[in-house]
């Protein structure tokens, strides 16, 4: 190890002293960045198979491959697929709201690292995250989604595109509201910047919660009438029970 190898392994080790990895989910010391503790990780309820094809809804008992949820057979939602990495709980709910509201972006990186598992394994995907209206960036200084996108598209072949939606007008808080008025809060606000980019090609949605689908349902919209061929949503958490309370 040269000279400056050696520096960079004092200063990190410093740093680590100073400044030890803590746990995203209670705060107490861990070995690493990014790590859960012990009770933190146990508290997770990580989500995959048995689920329904369409919209993730875990099942008790598995049906079998390419199976719909009731809803997903009654009313097929645009959105060609949904994954979660966990199901929302309180874990789950305190690094969303961390990231979104607590100026931390490095919980981003933290989401994921548990939600990488579920990233297509095939072809070049258009890797984008659901916009926020300018004003609401304004406010926070940044779209929570997008830095998820990014640490998701970071060393793999599908490509970033951050900028593929925009929030065409402020929409009101989904917070509290079923589903009928969340569609209709979200109906007609998103559109495709460049619709050549879309034209048959699949797109990976990005999101940090999914409650009832309707503002990625809305935004699947939007690209499929671009043209995209399939669209996937990607979420850190879902909600799977009626009674989780999300955003």
């Amino acid at each position: 190890m040269g000279l400056i190898g050696t520096g960079r392994a004092i200063l990190d080790a410093a740093v680590r002293f100073a400044l030890p990895p803590r746990c995203p989910g209670c705060g107490v010391i861990t070995p690493d960045v990014h790590v859960f503790c012990l009770d933190c990780w146990s508290a997770l309820d990580f989500l995959g198979d048995p689920q329904c094809a369409r919209c993730g809804l875990p099942f008790e008992v598995d049906p079998g491959p390419e199976a719909l949820c009731g809803g997903c057979h009654a009313d097929p939602p645009p959105i060609d697929a949904m994954r979660a990495a966990v199901a929302y709980g309180p874990i789950a709910r305190a690094l969303a709201l961390k990231l979104k509201y607590g100026r931390r972006p490095g919980i981003a990186h933290t989401m994921a690292a548990q939600m990488r598992r579920h990233m297509p394994r095939e072809g070049e995907w258009l890797v984008a995250p659901v916009p926020l209206h300018r004003w609401r960036i304004w406010r926070r200084g940044y779209n929570q989604s997008a830095l998820v996108a990014r640490a998701l598209a970071a060393g793999t072949a599908h490509r970033l595109a951050l900028d593929l939606l925009t929030r065409t007008r402020a929409t009101p808080s989904l917070r509290g509201l079923g589903p009928d008025r969340r569609a209709k809060a979200v109906r007609g606000a998103f559109a495709v910047r460049d619709r050549t980019l879309v034209a048959d090609r699949p797109v990976l949605l990005i999101d940090d919660v999914y409650t009832t689908g309707a503002t990625v349902n809305a935004c699947a919209k939007a690209l499929k009438r671009a043209g995209a061929a399939r669209v996937e949503v990607l979420s850190w958490a879902r909600v799977v029970q009626d009674d989780d309370v999300a955003r």
